[in-house]
């Protein structure tokens, strides 16, 4: 009888032995960002790359070489179709012209985590990312309450029609609404681009003798507003969104006023998290929106710290860090 049962032991060891190597380690994470030039894509392939380390997983990252290209994109996605990764960790480039890629996805059969810029369509293990709106509403009020309720204020808006650009935007413009003293000079699209801001500024500063205040819907382009300022020897308060690296150094400084904290690195590991928890059939999060928060002189700190030193949240923390 012990014999019989040895025998039968042996295979179920075995299959236990198999799940275990299949579900423990080893996954390749596919991580999808818009591109190289906005330096908030950065912290999250290094919050993916920390979360994929700490749970012996690999990433392999899909980056358009053409910042945010649609035609790129999609080409990227045919490619993981036939690389087939364990697991992909999505951010569309465009939340509507990159359904269909999602759609291909969808067809491999390869689970897809959604991040950043919510798709308007596919199929979706999870979503990760950031209340724009609330971003919007909290950056641009504390700009607001800075300058007393009043002033020149202009608006540099991201890629018109994005839904981050959209969001945050609506935002902007509904704290205004509670500023009557407060006056919107213009509101131009910088598309996300340091450079192209700066010269959406030159232009705004050339028909505006006075600007009191600059709305950005990204720190890059924040930074780009600052540089125009500085080569007119002209003064405003600027915010941005996003709490990149760039944005802290400029609030230690006292060039940047604030930044809305999009949390890129949280979202690049939460994303990456959610994948591979599903592939070793743990518990996932279908939702995590994560909180804002202004990000100033007298609260930077705890964001003054290096990517490659901070540490990814648990799982149990992600439920915490969300709004819902």
């Amino acid at each position: 009888m012990k014999r019989k049962l040895g025998y039968m032991a042996l295979p179920l060891l075995m299959a236990a032995a198999f799940t275990t190597q299949a579900h423990a380690d080893g996954e390749t994470i596919a991580v999808f960002t818009k591109n190289q030039t906005n330096p908030f894509f950065q912290t999250v392939r290094v919050g993916a790359d920390n979360m994929a380390k700490s749970l012996n997983a690999k990433t392999l990252q899909y980056i358009p070489t053409k910042p945010d290209s649609i035609p790129e994109q999609l080409s990227q996605i045919e490619d993981v179709v036939v690389k087939k990764p364990s697991a992909i960790v999505f951010t569309p480039v465009d939340y509507k012209a990159m359904v269909p890629g999602v759609e291909k996805i969808n067809e491999a059969k390869i689970p897809v985590i959604n991040i950043t810029d919510r798709s308007a369509g596919g199929k979706f293990l999870s979503f990760v990312g950031a209340d724009d709106y609330s971003l919007g509403l909290e950056t641009a009020r504390f700009l607001l309450k800075t300058l007393g309720g009043k002033g020149n204020i202009v608006i540099i808006e991201g890629v018109k029609g994005s839904l981050t650009n959209v969001d945050r935007v609506r935002g902007f413009n509904d704290a205004l609404k509670e500023a009557p003293g407060a006056k919107l000079l213009a509101s131009q699209p910088g598309n996300y681009q340091r450079l192209q801001a700066l010269q959406v500024m030159e232009n705004l500063m050339q028909s505006n003798s006075q600007i009191d205040g600059v709305l950005a819907a990204n720190d890059a382009m924040a930074v780009g507003a600052i540089e125009a300022l500085d080569g007119a020897n002209r003064k405003a308060q600027v915010i941005g969104i996003n709490g990149t690296k760039e944005a802290i150094d400029a609030i230690k400084s006292g060039k940047l006023l604030a930044s809305g904290d999009y949390n890129g690195f949280a979202q690049g590991c939460l994303g990456t998290m959610m994948a591979i928890r599903s592939l070793r059939s743990q518990p996932v999060i279908s939702e995590i929106v994560l909180k804002p928060t202004v990000i100033t002189k007298d609260n930077y700190q705890p964001f003054d710290v290096p990517l490659e030193q901070r540490t990814c949240p648990t799982f149990e923390d992600a439920g915490k860090l969300s709004a819902k």
